[in-house]
């Protein structure tokens, strides 16, 4: 009896913690600081004070501010499995080489376009674009270089490259 319960309260640990227990664990322990090794960094006096500010962080205010800067940032959790070494000077010319080849997806872009036929090519951006109304296409226009369509496949890319060339418009397929 004494060892189950010894077993339950050490399990109990190994449990992954909800907000509510890094809060109650938390809030008022901040950050252990490591001592520094004896090197002396200069740094400006609004570093330091940024420094000093998250290091009075407590556990629950850094997680909150690093999931912030991850979607401010748009940073992506990398795996620890995917940090591998990089392969020799030949196989990356390889690798461009079958990455070249299997580009599947494609995006058309509208560079410029002649100011003579803008009025066609309002008309039809208006109709090659899902959900477009005449408003939306002069805005869409007027805002090049800006992308029309992206990740489609090349006979569709190359189809609106030369719908859009017809009335006046410089595309690029990327």
């Amino acid at each position: 009896m004494l060892l189950n319960n010894s077993i339950r309260m050490f399990g109990r640990h190994l449990r992954p913690l909800s907000k509510k227990t890094l809060r109650m664990y938390s809030v008022a322990q901040p950050l252990t600081i490591p001592q520094p090794d004896g090197s002396s960094v200069s740094s400006s006096p609004k570093l330091e004070k940024l420094y000093t500010e998250i290091t009075s962080l407590t556990m629950v205010e850094v997680s909150e501010f690093t999931e912030l800067l991850k979607v401010r940032l748009n940073l992506k959790d990398i795996p620890m499995g995917a940090m591998v070494s990089a392969p020799a000077a030949g196989g990356q010319e390889e690798e461009e080489e079958v990455a070249a080849t299997v580009k599947t997806s494609f995006t058309v872009k509208l560079m410029k376009f002649d100011e003579k036929q803008k009025v066609a090519l309002i008309k039809e951006v208006k109709n090659l674009m899902d959900g477009m109304n005449l408003v939306q296409a002069k805005k869409f226009v007027e805002s090049a270089p800006t992308v029309i369509k992206s990740d489609i496949g090349k006979d569709e890319a190359e189809k609106l490259k030369e719908a859009f060339t017809k009335v006046g418009a410089e595309c690029v397929i990327d």
